[in-house]
Formats: C-alpha cells, sequence, structure tokens
C-alpha cells in the first residue's frame, strides 16, 4: 500500500547507496538539523513528524523548508502512535537506521500534561519499537534527556551512575523509554544506542526554551523570571556538536549503549543571563522568583564515553554559541 499523499511529500528520486534513515520529530530543533547533516552526507532521509501545536507549527515548517528542496528527503506527516502509518513507512521506504527523536520536550509542561508524557514518550516509543521489531532494521538510536539523572548537586554525570529518582513526568518518561530500548536490545537484537542531550541551544531552538525565551524578552524590554538564585547551572551544549555525535552513533552501531552528549561543561543561571545580555548589547530587568517544581540544581555530563566509543567531542565555547544563537534568531524573528 502506497502512502496517500496526504502523508508523503517526496522530491526526486532514492539513493540506496548509503540507505535511508528516519528520523522521527524530524521537524523540531535537534531533528531538522539532523536531517540537514544527513542529507549533506549522502543519506536517504525519510522525516517523520505530526507538526503537533506545543509550538507554532509554522515554525517546524521553516526547520525543514530547505532539507525539503533536497532529492533525498521524503516528509511524512503522522504520527509515531499510528501503528498503521508506521507499517506503511516500514513496507515503502524499508529504513535501515531509526534516529527516534520525536517526544513531547519540557520538564515544566510535563507537570501540568503527564498523561501526554506518558501517551506520547513512552506508548509512542514502544510503538514504534514494535514497527522495528516486526519490520527489522540495521539500528536503532534513542534520543533520551539529562533529566534521568535526577535532582543531583555532584557532576559530572556518568552513565554508570544510578538513574533510580526522576523529578518530573517528563525525565521518568524518558527513563521508562530507555527501559524499553535496552529490554527490545536484548529480547530481539535490535541494535540500540541511547543519547542522553545535555541542554541543547542554538539556531532553531524551541521558543520556550529559556535561552531563547529570556532572548526575545530582552529584545522587547520585559522582564526576565529567573528562578531560583542564579546559582544553578547546566551542561549547555551546542546544537552543531550534539548532531556531531548523532552522526558518530548513526555510523557506529552497538548492541546496547548509553551514552551522553554535552559539553562537559557548566554554566550558572546568573553566567548565562550575562552572556546573553552581553551579546545583545541590553541590560535585562530581572524578576527573581522562588525554585520551581521539577528543576534541578545541576546538569554535568562526563563525556568520557562518548570519545571513548565514538570519537567525539564537543568544539564550541558557550559564548561562541551564544553568539550564533543571536545572529540566526535577530535574521529569522525579529520582535
Amino acid at each position: 500500500m502506497m502512502l496517500p499523499d496526504k502523508h508523503a511529500k517526496k522530491v526526486g528520486t532514492r539513493n540506496q547507496e548509503l540507505g535511508t534513515v528516519l528520523v522521527t520529530g524530524g521537524a523540531g530543533f535537534i531533528g531538522s538539523h539532523l536531517c540537514d547533516r544527513l542529507l549533506n552526507e549522502g543519506h536517504e532521509v525519510l522525516c517523520l513528524d505530526n507538526f503537533n501545536d506545543f509550538y507554532d507549527p509554522a515554525i517546524k515548517e521553516r526547520n525543514i523548508a530547505q532539507a525539503r528542496k533536497h532529492p533525498n528527503f521524503t516528509l511524512v506527516t503522522g504520527d509515531i502512535l499510528d501503528r498503521e502509518l508506521l507499517d506503511q513507512i516500514f513496507l515503502q521506504y524499508k529504513p535501515e537506521k531509526i534516529v527516534h527523536l520525536a517526544a513531547m520536550a519540557g520538564v515544566r509542561p510535563s507537570l501540568a500534561s503527564p498523561m501526554q508524557y506518558v501517551d506520547i514518550d513512552i506508548k509512542g516509543t514502544v510503538t514504534l519499537l514494535e514497527a522495528v521489531r516486526r519490520h527489522g532494521v540495521k539500528q536503532f538510536i534513542f534520543g533520551s534527556s539529562s533529566s534521568v539523572y535526577g535532582a543531583r548537586n555532584d557532576g559530572p554525570f556518568s552513565e554508570e551512575d544510578a538513574t533510580d529518582v526522576q523529578v518530573s513526568p517528563y525525565a521518568t518518561a524518558k527513563k521508562a523509554g530507555e527501559l524499553y530500548c535496552r529490554t527490545y536490545a536484548n529480547l530481539y537484537s535490535i541494535p540500540t544506542t541511547v543519547l542522553r542531550f545535555f541542554t541543547v541551544y542554538g539556531p532553531r531552538q524551541r521558543p520556550e526554551m529559556a535561552i531563547h525565551r529570556f532572548a526575545k524578552l530582552m529584545l522587547i524590554g520585559e522582564m526576565v523570571s529567573m528562578f531560583g538564585d542564579g546559582t544553578s547551572a547546566r551542561d549547555y551544549t551546542f546544537i552543531e556538536d550534539v548532531v556531531d555525535g548523532i552522526i558518530a552513533a548513526v555510523e557506529r552501531p552497538f548492541p546496547f549503549e548509553i551514552i551522553n552528549l554535552g559539553s562537559g561543561r557548566t554554566v550558572q543561571l546568573t553566567e548565562m543571563v550575562n552572556t546573553l545580555s552581553g551579546v545583545l548589547g541590553i541590560e535585562p530587568r530581572i524578576d527573581r522568583l522562588p525554585e520551581q517544581l521539577g528543576d534541578v540544581p545541576l546538569t554535568h555530563a562526563d563525556v568520557s564515553k562518548a570519545k571513548e566509543l565514538l570519537g567525539y567531542e564537543a568544539r564550541t565555547g558557550f559564548q561562541e554559541g551564544i553568539q550564533r544563537f543571536v545572529e540566526w534568531m535577530k535574521q529569522e524573528e525579529v520582535p
């Protein structure tokens, strides 16, 4: 059965040499950058995205505008919970590798709507894994999160550390996804890599994420809400570095591995705001508020395993990354 036109939008002819990579959530922040890189390296790319309204779907359309012009790019508009659609995709396009990035994102929204995270992040992942089991692929890569490490004050976080306690439904859903990936890898010998992302930022960053939101508020002269005393710290990882890590994982399948993708460096909230302020040339108006439920004091990646297994190294410093983000934002979004 061929996919109906309402689902698939195809340009050009297929390139079989490097195989087809299915990217779920491929019109999102990380996914769209990954699609661009895979296309540049000669892969056939199949992007599956449902363009939901978690944020403006027009932003996702812009994210993949260039990819849609590429002869080796196929867009399928649909949901990872749609078993029939997944079967059609696997039968028609026969993807050899899958990078699963589709998910409900965000810690704070998960506190308000936890069932959405069960339905999409957990059930969606299992539905996709079931399709993989039925049809077979050479490799499955799952986009997880540093949030699985829970609330910790000591770093860096190693893949060998305990991840028994999470502090938000989002984090718990990601941990559940990891467990299902391990189970399916063990039961059905599906080569699987779990990548734990650490606070990814850069061009195309989602509008509700802190760097993007703070920059917009500064540009329009509104108050910036700073939760806590400003000492919470994050391992901010530039998008190009993260994509380097994903590409390396695509090229090096393992029976099962969990690997951190971060910068290995931390930036406190106050430093983040000051760096952003300096690049924008705007003095922020700060509204100091109590810490929020679900927030963690620290994320800090031990990237030694990523370096050993993937040859991974984060090369973009925070100042440079912020400058590149601001340049993009001013070009793309005039407040």
